[in-house]
């Protein structure tokens, strides 16, 4: 027996003392109103209403466990607006990038507050961001992907220090594709040697395996020194080692500008850093919102069309133009 339903039958028609109006208004036919009715007689042992009038009236019985029936209803009602209320307000876990702008997470946080969902941003590393959407501890992340196969792309270029001098005109070289190759060195005339090369820095939202090996390549196609590429380790320090003009780094363009470095994208679009967001398996819909992945993607720093990322060139004919 479906206690609620058959308890609401009970109350309608006290309230109406009318079985066809009860009905009406509980949105059911009447012969079911009044089967529920007769089951729960059944269920108490005794008569809810006295039907030998022509007005139905509520007997005894019926009188006292009214109460009752109507606090019961109350409760479940309340229970019910309490479930819907916590479901509302549950915050769903968001996986971002570390070196998203705090007034960009702010969007996300405020797009899913108008769209009746709380957000919370983590700001992860790749890895822990795959490894937490799998055990559902996020419910959205923004995941490492390959940039060829990747709905959204962000260009990885070179931060560099900007000019000490702020008359002397910025490295023409800023704002326009580089080449690794271009990281070189350049070869002294008078002694006939190169001096050693200037650090390239990555960042924690580059340690995947596959950006890790495909940088390795582009660095030796390049001949760049095997330990010229390596890990920054904090971001903090890699800043200030790159400020300073005793590295390179590599990241996104947004993280390089807010901090005041001169920035230029690679040139080479497989380097580049491609992105998917994914909903974790213990949501409903399975889907990501397009709102959602909108802002997220903004986050993020992405390209809107693949069309706008660099073509990559042939290395090895613009070593060879360099000599």
């Amino acid at each position: 027996m479906d206690l609620l339903a058959h308890l609401e039958a009970y109350v309608a028609t006290v309230d109406e003392a009318n079985f066809s109006r009860a009905a009406d208004r509980l949105g059911i036919a009447q012969p079911l109103l009044s089967r529920r009715i007769k089951t729960l007689e059944t269920h108490f042992g005794g008569l809810l209403f006295d039907r030998s009038r022509r007005q139905v009236a509520t007997t005894e019985l019926g009188m006292l466990l009214l109460p009752y029936a109507r606090d019961v209803l109350d409760r479940a009602q309340r229970l019910d607006q309490a479930a819907r209320s916590a479901q509302r307000s549950q915050v769903r876990a968001v996986g971002v990038p570390v070196d998203c702008a705090p007034a960009r997470l702010a969007r996300v946080i405020r797009a899913g507050t108008e769209h009746g969902t709380t957000l919370g941003v983590r700001e992860l590393p790749p890895a822990e961001r795959d490894a937490r959407l799998a055990d559902g501890t996020l419910a959205y992340a923004v995941l490492r992907v390959p940039p060829e196969g990747a709905a959204h792309r962000v260009p990885l270029g070179v931060a560099t220090a900007p000019p000490r001098d702020a008359h002397r005109p910025a490295d023409a070289r800023q704002g326009r594709p580089v080449h690794l190759e271009d990281l070189r060195p350049r070869r002294v005339a008078a002694i006939g040697a190169r001096p050693a090369p200037l650090p390239i820095l990555t960042l924690a939202e580059d340690d995947v395996p596959y950006a890790r090996d495909r940088l390795a390549r582009a660095a030796a196609r390049c001949g760049l020194p095997e330990r010229s590429v390596r890990p920054a380790g904090p971001a903090a320090t890699a800043l200030a080692e790159t400020l300073a003009g005793r590295t390179v780094l590599l990241c996104g363009e947004s993280f390089a500008r807010r901090h005041g470095a001169d920035w230029a994208p690679l040139a080479d679009a497989s380097l580049h850093r491609g992105y998917d967001v994914h909903a974790s398996l213990r949501q409903r819909s399975g889907d990501v919102p397009q709102w959602l992945a909108t802002v997220l993607m903004a986050a993020a720093g992405a390209v809107a069309r693949a069309d706008q990322l660099p073509e990559p060139v042939n290395t090895s004919t613009r070593l060879a133009a360099q000599g």
